[in-house]
């Protein structure tokens, strides 16, 4: 029997295996840390990451209409579980601005605490997703699609920093050129330290010794002072209080899922290694459910984040708990020192992750693709933009896909017709299904009571369009005083017959059979 899991994991021994949502103690070692080196690595990247997420939570707590504690203990709380239950290594998950726009008019018209009861429902929908393999819809996901998908969150990462470059003094340029000199220029000299927490340190030090006028992380938002704490949602346990949350739930899981899976492709095809798609999703249903418990709203992975992570040599799950370790830390202990943080280092470091992001070979590739893919890598980069929404970009790019895979099979159908003394041969060559149906029906000619023979030994019948087609062929023939065979069924195609057609059944000669 055909084993449905995903590919093995591999990492330094390509040899570890899972099997469902359990790997090996071995492999999950592995995963952690394999030598001091690479440990080292993962706590100095999740420490860039850390600095990078607070601005972002604090903005879409703003978009949600929430206080910004509600996306910063969420960015805490689901960074640190999916550490553990996350089936992508390396990968960082936190509060997302794709979720953030969904729940904004249920914040408004029924307050914060619906919010954390549909996180909750989001969760357990999530963990039920992972259960019921959803992660296998992935395959359905062509590489233009992702292509988009990648050069579409590029350029939004690089437009949600335009703010912090608008009605801004002089300094503020000049910083994010210093910024990104560092990040740069200084991976020529070292790789000992990542060089974009060099950046925000250094920048830092500067914007607070000359006391700079540039906007800091504190003029985002006010940040929380001390942990959270662990508390249900005040909502009554009814059927309407459902009603109300399951759109939002539904709306949101699905969001989170396909971000989340998309994502980790993306740090799949960074690292070369494999991962354990189902076990993500439901990662991130644990995640989701922890971060509603302390306060917080609801989130996924993140690519720009993600992308800072690996940028900066973390690979292993050490790196994703140090972000939510460090996260926690700066918030309950730091937060004034925290706050002070310039802007323009934090937007050099989002440039740096839109640069590294954007997948520019895409763009030579337009000429060098068959015309059909660079179409949909377009089309799903364009409605990402517009819409600002990664979800619907998706779906018009796999829609899309469909269509020109539907239209490409259909081509490669044909029919011959041949005279064999007094008989007439069809003899079919493709695929049929509703694409090439038409094209089926109208390859036939009228026989004048001739014998037909209709060869299918080198088509495949997909579904019942294909079956209604073949009904219609027959029955035609039939009136005209034909007597017809159909031979050279495949077992697929001749189970479908058997099941759904009305004229034919395989083996039979149609002019016998019996009304």
């Amino acid at each position: 029997m055909h084993d449905p899991t995903p590919l093995p994991f591999r990492e330094s021994e390509r040899h570890a295996r899972y099997s469902g949502i359990f790997m090996t103690a071995q492999t999950y070692r592995t995963q952690w840390f394999a030598s001091l080196g690479e440990a080292r690595r993962d706590v100095l990247a999740g420490l860039v990451v850390a600095l990078a997420l607070i601005p972002e939570a604090i903005g879409f707590s703003i978009i949600s209409g929430v206080d910004p504690r509600v996306g910063l203990y969420a960015s805490v709380a689901i960074a640190i579980v999916i550490s553990f239950l996350g089936g992508r290594p390396a990968m960082i998950s936190a509060a997302t601005a794709a979720v953030a726009v969904v729940v904004t008019p249920l914040v408004r018209d029924h307050g914060v605490d619906y919010l954390f009861a549909a996180t909750i429902l989001m969760g357990l929908i999530q963990i039920v997703a992972g259960i019921l393999r959803l992660d296998l819809m992935m395959q359905f996901v062509s590489r233009s699609v992702i292509t988009g998908f990648v050069n579409a969150l590029a350029i939004l990462i690089f437009m949600a920093q335009l703010p912090q470059l608008t009605g801004v003094t002089w300094h503020s340029y000049a910083m994010v050129a210093g910024g990104l000199a560092i990040i740069y220029l200084l991976p020529r000299v070292t790789k000992a330290v990542p060089s974009p927490l060099v950046a925000i340190l250094v920048l830092a030090a500067i914007s607070i010794a000359m006391g700079l006028p540039v906007r800091t992380v504190g003029d985002m938002g006010r940040l929380p002072e001390g942990l959270p704490s662990l508390a249900l949602p005040n909502v009554p346990l009814t059927f309407e209080t459902l009603r109300i949350i399951l759109p939002y739930s539904l709306t949101m899981a699905a969001v989170g899922l396909l971000e989340s899976l998309l994502t980790a492709q993306i740090v799949d095809d960074m690292t070369d290694t494999d991962s354990d798609k189902r076990r993500e999703c439901m990662g991130q249903g644990g995640a989701n459910i922890a971060a509603a418990l302390v306060g917080g709203m609801g989130g996924c992975a993140m690519i720009g984040q993600s992308v800072i992570n690996v940028s900066s040599g973390g690979r292993k799950r050490l790196s994703t708990l140090t972000a939510g370790v460090v996260l926690l830390i700066l918030l309950a202990g730091l937060g004034p020192i925290v706050g002070r943080i310039p802007m323009p280092a934090l937007v050099a470091v989002m440039i740096m992750v839109s640069i590294g992001t954007f997948s520019w070979n895409s763009i030579a590739n337009l000429r060098r693709h068959p015309p059909t893919s660079s179409v949909v890598m377009l089309v799903t980069v364009a409605v990402v933009v517009a819409t600002r929404d990664l979800a619907q970009g998706v779906l018009a790019g796999v829609l899309l896909s469909g269509i020109f895979f539907a239209g490409k099979v259909r081509r490669l159908f044909a029919v011959e017709r041949t005279e064999e003394n007094a008989a007439i041969r069809y003899r079919v060559t493709g695929q049929i299904f509703f694409a090439s149906v038409d094209r089926f029906t109208r390859a036939f000619l009228p026989e004048q009571g001739r014998p037909v023979l209709i060869d299918v030994s080198a088509a495949h019948f997909w579904d019942i369009s294909g079956v209604g087609a073949l009904d219609k062929i027959v029955a035609r023939l039939r009136r005209d005083g034909s007597l017809v065979e159909v031979i050279g069924y495949n077992q697929a195609s001749a189970d479908l017959i058997d099941r759904f057609a009305l004229h034919d059944k395989t083996g039979v000669e149609l002019g016998m059979v019996p009304h």
